[in-house]
């Protein structure tokens, strides 16, 4: 399934002859989202890596000390535990990291049309 690409061709070429013309104003907003993102990732990642160790340790030391993990927990299970705290740090870090972007972009906005 998709788009065909006749129908394709036809709606790049009318989106691009358009009559209305962005406003500088919508060019700055899509600017600083894509800043705003960029700088949520960057900090997401960091945070992923960190999480990754810091529940990398525990797990690997009580999968050779403990008796019930060494019989219970595989390779799998532990890539999952790993893996499952660096992906849950990341999409947190970065969807506070993007919102706090946006109060703080709001309220300059606000302050300056007071």
């Amino acid at each position: 399934m998709g788009i065909p690409s006749e129908i394709k061709d036809v709606w790049i070429q009318r989106k691009s002859n358009s009559f209305l013309i962005p406003s500088p104003a919508e060019d700055e907003k899509e600017l600083r989202a894509q800043q705003y993102s960029q700088e949520g990732i960057r900090v997401g990642i960091k945070a992923a890596a960190i999480a990754a160790v810091v529940s990398a340790l525990p797990t690997l030391i009580a999968v050779r000390k403990i008796h019930w993990a060494k019989a219970n927990l595989n390779h799998t299970a532990q890539a999952l535990i790993i893996s499952g705290a660096s992906v849950a740090a990341f999409f947190v870090t970065v969807d506070k990291t993007v919102l706090e972007s946006a109060r703080r972009n709001s309220r300059a906005q606000f302050d300056k049309n007071v």
